[in-house]
């Protein structure tokens, strides 16, 4: 996999290898502002919860760059926020600017928060995100990867793999992690609908790394499943609720709907920054309405009949009574989620997961 996250430390960028692009071309866009940030994030140059996360991280340290004078603290505060605002539903951002906000109480709360050593500790944090990003992803894999048995065929929906994290992936990550214990894996890839995420992001960088992709339309998932061509399905998630409820891309609560029907296993894999224990379930999760242009068009071509409404909710809810088990760095948490998830969450505090 291309390096898709990369801070320019000299030059005081960071470079995202801009997804909107792929397949046809391998571009970057460069943010040099925390405004170029929001852009990417809004419009989709990067996407997935923990990459979303790792971006924000570094999303900071240009808002400490933009804020200067005598009164940089408050400009630092106001751009902070608007930063862990620009998307509603995936809680790793939020998450990744009150990570980084603790690293300014903790200078702070020892008398030493002036602009020079705030960045430093900025610059730290924020590649020690990355850093643990792709060691939580291979944990996820060596997890995730035992679930799987040589010879299965994995579907997933919408990309959750190195694009979707700093690297090595979630879902992907659970294939990964099969796959480098020497199983013979191979993965359908659903489209995803509308932004085609499926099509154009998973199956490129499953192609790069030599796994097996097949691309289906999304409304092939019964077909697939009834005719015994999936044995498992793998997804990510965008925010998971202290029950177990997950937001994931719109049209996952559907596939596990059918993977219900025809007795499929349907994991999630996600790390624990994707949990919100302050969300009891999924009804409190916020669902992002994304532009009307993203069904309307593809590429510059119209589909759809001009003034038609229409509905373009980025996510939806799967209940956790349909998913067999989360797959986190801690290990696979099973139902009742409510439980297991807090007994991770004690776990995390008193070990460290190993590195893989």
């Amino acid at each position: 996999m291309v390096d898709h996250i990369c801070f320019d430390v000299e030059k005081c960028e960071l470079h995202l290898l801009d997804q909107r692009f792929l397949p046809e071309r391998e571009e970057y866009f460069i943010c040099r502002s925390v405004n170029d940030i929001i852009e990417a994030l809004q419009t989709m140059v990067v996407r997935g919860a923990p990459a979303i996360g790792v971006t924000a991280a570094w999303g900071c340290v240009l808002a400490l760059l933009d804020a200067n004078g005598s009164s940089w603290m408050p400009h630092l505060e106001a751009a902070l926020e608007n930063l862990a605002n620009a998307r509603p539903t995936a809680i790793n951002l939020r998450w990744a600017v009150a990570r980084m906000r603790a690293c300014q109480q903790q200078l702070k709360n020892k008398g030493n928060v002036d602009h020079d050593a705030l960045l430093s500790a900025f610059l730290a944090e924020a590649a020690t995100i990355q850093r643990e990003d792709v060691e939580i992803c291979r944990a996820i894999g060596h997890h995730g990867g035992a679930l799987l048995h040589d010879g299965d065929t994995v579907l997933t929906h919408c990309n959750a793999g190195a694009l979707a994290t700093a690297g090595y992936g979630t879902a992907l990550g659970v294939v990964r992690g099969a796959v480098d214990a020497g199983k013979h894996i191979c993965v359908i890839a659903d489209e995803t609908r509308p932004f085609l995420q499926g099509a154009r992001l998973t199956a490129w960088e499953l192609q790069k790394d030599h796994i097996p992709v097949t691309v289906a339309c999304d409304n092939a998932c019964a077909l697939l499943m009834g005719k015994g061509l999936v044995q498992c399905v793998v997804v990510g998630a965008d925010r998971i609720a202290a029950n177990g409820d997950t937001a994931n891309k719109i049209g996952t609560c559907g596939v596990a709907l059918l993977a219900r029907h025809f007795n499929l296993p349907f994991y999630v894999a996600a790390p624990l920054s994707t949990i919100d224990l302050s969300t009891s379930d999924g009804s409190s999760i916020p669902i992002e309405q994304r532009p009307e242009r993203e069904v309307t068009h593809v590429g510059q071509v119209r589909i759809c009949p001009e003034g038609v409404p229409v509905y373009n909710y980025a996510f939806d809810v799967t209940p956790a009574d349909y998913i067999s088990g989360i797959v986190t760095e801690m290990g696979v948490l099973r139902y009742p989620y409510t439980t297991s998830i807090r007994a991770a969450f004690r776990a995390k505090t008193t070990m460290t997961p190993p590195a893989f």
